[in-house]
């Protein structure tokens, strides 16, 4: 039996973080919270333990893990199905820093699967909303050692060797495994990262919780992990209207941005699938005579074997895939 094919779009899973806020509600139109410190929706995930379920259309109710595994090729798409099987390569969320997050690493693919059997984690931030005087904190300012490293960790001046940039709404991050880093207060983000859920959390800012007791750290585990050259994260791209404009492309994931002003064409070789993720404005998927409207803050799969169709409205789009 062949596939139904139409963009899906998935009940978010919603987390309660520790420097989280109430703006996926407020800004994302995110309902029932489940406290007022929600930190992060994901949107799309085959995380095990945190799988997305279809939202509506034939496949409601549907687990993602259950539709890779009954059409893996026509869902996926030929070349990532080839590469990856049935499990879902790529993990996207939106993250509500209400205070700083952790400074944190993140190890590569082959770190990852000898200590947690599991993907590295290379991911790209796109900021959607910044506070004034908020800031993204990413790599080191000079290049540096694992002692210098320790030194200020120990002496908590750690953030004193650190690149910290100022954040507003449109920037680009795209962080390599191995690269410091931690999200700061006041910035609500777009994340697109490998399957992995693999963080070492380095320093968490002397946080405790309502019983006095401070998150765990990873801080042997991150030494070996961790690029102590200086990196040059933050990317910039090209605003053509109704275009997919590059902003990353990697081994594990292309974004494009599309700034839809009125309608765009698409075509897809059936090789792998698409995500769109709208970050502001109202758009509209159509083909066959079929016409699914979407918002901002909706991330939406269309399914490799989807190869033409129509996206309409006026909206700000990210555009996944794997090449």
């Amino acid at each position: 039996m062949s596939m139904e094919l139409y963009p899906l779009l998935f009940e978010p899973i919603l987390k309660d973080r520790i420097w989280g806020g109430t703006k996926l509600e407020s800004d994302l139109g995110k309902t029932n919270l489940p406290t007022r410190t929600t930190g992060e929706s994901w949107e799309l995930s085959a995380v095990e333990g945190d799988v997305s379920i279809v939202k509506d259309g034939a496949y409601a109710g549907k687990p993602l893990t259950a539709l890779l595994e009954e059409f893996p090729e026509e869902l996926l798409g030929t070349k990532v199905y080839k590469q990856f099987g049935t499990q879902f390569p790529l993990l996207f969320k939106f993250l509500d820093a209400r205070e700083d997050l952790s400074i944190q690493v993140h190890p590569n693919d082959e770190l990852a699967k000898e200590r947690h059997n599991s993907f590295g984690k290379t991911e790209m931030w796109y900021v959607m909303q910044a506070d004034e005087g908020s800031r993204i904190i990413v790599g080191f300012k000079h290049m540096s050692s694992a002692d210098e490293y320790l030194s200020h960790l120990e002496n908590k001046s750690l953030i004193d060797i650190l690149n910290e940039v100022p954040a507003k709404e449109g920037q680009v991050f795209f962080l390599e495994t191995g690269t410091i880093h931690a999200i700061g207060a006041g910035i609500v983000i777009a994340e697109i990262q490998q399957t992995s859920d693999i963080t070492y959390r380095i320093y968490d800012w002397d946080r405790v919780d309502a019983n006095g007791k401070g998150r765990e750290l990873h801080i042997e585990q991150a030494l070996d992990a961790m690029n102590y050259n200086t990196t040059d994260t933050e990317k910039k791209y090209t605003k053509e209207p109704n275009k997919s404009n590059a902003m990353v492309d990697c081994p594990y994931f292309t974004t494009n941005y599309l700034p839809l002003e009125g309608s765009a064409g698409k075509s897809n070789d059936g090789g792998s699938f698409r995500v769109y993720i709208c970050t502001d404005g109202n758009f509209s998927v159509e083909f066959d005579g079929k016409k699914y409207d979407f918002k901002k803050g909706d991330t939406i799969l269309v399914p490799a074997a989807l190869k033409s169709y129509l996206l309409t409205g006026t909206a700000t789009l990210l555009e996944i895939s794997i090449s």
